[in-house]
């Protein structure tokens, strides 16, 4: 089975990627730039963790994404929540149909490369309030995909059953390189440790 890594650098989709090497050969790993704040320190990562595992990597451009939001995750003068993981804190760093650009973006260079299969970190945790983790979210997009690709590109997650405690201890398991990852939603030089996903990833146990 060949694939296509989506890879933020991030705890999830480096711990997908990790898993999907068992069983499949990675061609391609993809980092998406659309502006967020963090974006320097996850394409670092990413990088990091894809000459680890000696897969080739590339950066793709997204500025009309930060062009059509105002989410703190981007926006410069927008404040990311700090302190709290909930709804309100989720909606403030949502991104209009980030992951449906990425996956369909990256379902092109797979069909290109005669990859079948996208490989993505949801995981049951942040679906709970970013319905685009979800499974119902990969179902339906791996419909779509199945009319948009000649080769009938699908999503698949070794993590979507996890949460993030799970996510970590699979990590370790597959010997992940879990030191290289960057989750924080800042861009500063060490994680900021107070934004929402810097607070579910060292509640994990990192």
């Amino acid at each position: 089975m060949k694939a296509v890594a989506i890879l933020s650098g991030g705890l999830d989709s480096t711990v997908a990627l990790a898993k999907a090497k068992g069983s499949a050969e990675i061609l391609l790993a993809l980092t998406f730039d659309y502006g967020q704040k963090a974006a320097k320190k996850e394409i670092h990562s990413a990088r990091k963790i894809s000459r680890h595992y000696s897969i080739p990597h590339k950066v793709i451009q997204l500025p009309w994404l930060k062009s059509i939001t105002s989410t703190a995750l981007v926006h410069p003068k927008a404040s990311l929540p700090k302190g709290e993981m909930s709804p309100r804190t989720a909606k403030a760093v949502w991104v209009p149909n980030r992951n449906g650009a990425f996956i369909e973006i990256a379902a092109a260079h797979a069909e290109t490369l005669g990859a079948t299969r996208l490989i993505t970190g949801f995981n049951k945790e942040e679906a709970a309030t970013f319905p685009d983790n979800s499974k119902p979210y990969v179902t339906a997009i791996n419909q779509a995909l199945s009319f948009s690709t000649a080769n009938k590109v699908r999503v698949i997650s070794g993590t979507i059953n996890l949460d993030k405690k799970g996510i970590v201890r699979l990590g370790k398991s597959l010997n992940a390189p879990l030191n290289l990852i960057w989750p924080c939603y800042e861009g500063g030089k060490t994680w900021c440790r107070t934004c929402e996903s810097c607070l579910r990833t060292i509640g994990a146990g990192l």
